[in-house]
Parts: structure tokens; C-alpha cells; sequence
């Protein structure tokens, strides 16, 4: 199984990003490989539509499941829509210590979505 999180870089005990569209990566944690890798978010600089852009880059990434602390409503549709499983990461804690509380079925489901703001 492959588990994605929006993080801040690429070290190890990197923090989870408090926002998904606008992340400066994500991380692609392949459970069979014990393996990480970091993809970079093209969305993050984007004038408009980060989220859904974030969205497809974590769909061609082929994962299952996405840590995420928050998601707007557009990356949300896109996301479910690939049958990816959305769970609520814990701010504060590194990616890898929200990983462990994945695999030990600590975190909850992502219900809260948030509703997009729109720049005008």
C-alpha cells in the first residue's frame, strides 16, 4: 500500500504541511518497500486551482490512502473520485510519526471538508 502526506521537505523526520493544496511536497510512503519517496507539488506556486492540481499529482502517484491535516472541497471530489481514502493527520507530529499512528488504526477518517476559498 502507498500512503501520501503533504509535507514541508524531504528529510526524514520532516512536519506534516498544515495546508494540501499549497504544500511544498509529498511524501509517498510505500508499505511493502519500507520506502519513502518526495514528489514535488508543481500546485504549490500556482495563481489558482492548487488543490486540484495537488489532487491529481497525489492520484498519478498510485496511492490508497492520504494523511492530510485539512482538504478543500475540489482536491476532496478528486480524490474520492480515485478511490483514495482521506484520513486527518495530526499537526504537530513529523510525517513519520503520523504514518505509525496509521498503520496502529490511531487516526480518524477525514470528515470535515473544508468548502474552497475562491481568489478573485
Amino acid at each position: 500500500m502507498k500512503i501520501a502526506i503533504p509535507v514541508v521537505s524531504d528529510v526524514k523526520d520532516t512536519a506534516v504541511s498544515d495546508t494540501f493544496g499549497r504544500a511544498a511536497m509529498f511524501m509517498v510512503y510505500d508499505t511493502e518497500a519500507d520506502a519513502s519517496i518526495y514528489i514535488q507539488n508543481k500546485a504549490a506556486l500556482s495563481s489558482g486551482g492548487a488543490g486540484i492540481q495537488a489532487a491529481q499529482t497525489v492520484v498519478d502517484s498510485e496511492v490508497s490512502v492520504l494523511l492530510t491535516p485539512q482538504l478543500g472541497s475540489n482536491a476532496a471530489r478528486v480524490l474520492k473520485a480515485a478511490g483514495i481514502r482521506l484520513y486527518k493527520a495530526q499537526p504537530g507530529l513529523s510525517a513519520r510519526e503520523n504514518l505509525e499512528r496509521f498503520t496502529q488504526g490511531k487516526l480518524e477518517a477525514l470528515e470535515q471538508i473544508h468548502e474552497g476559498f475562491h481568489r478573485h
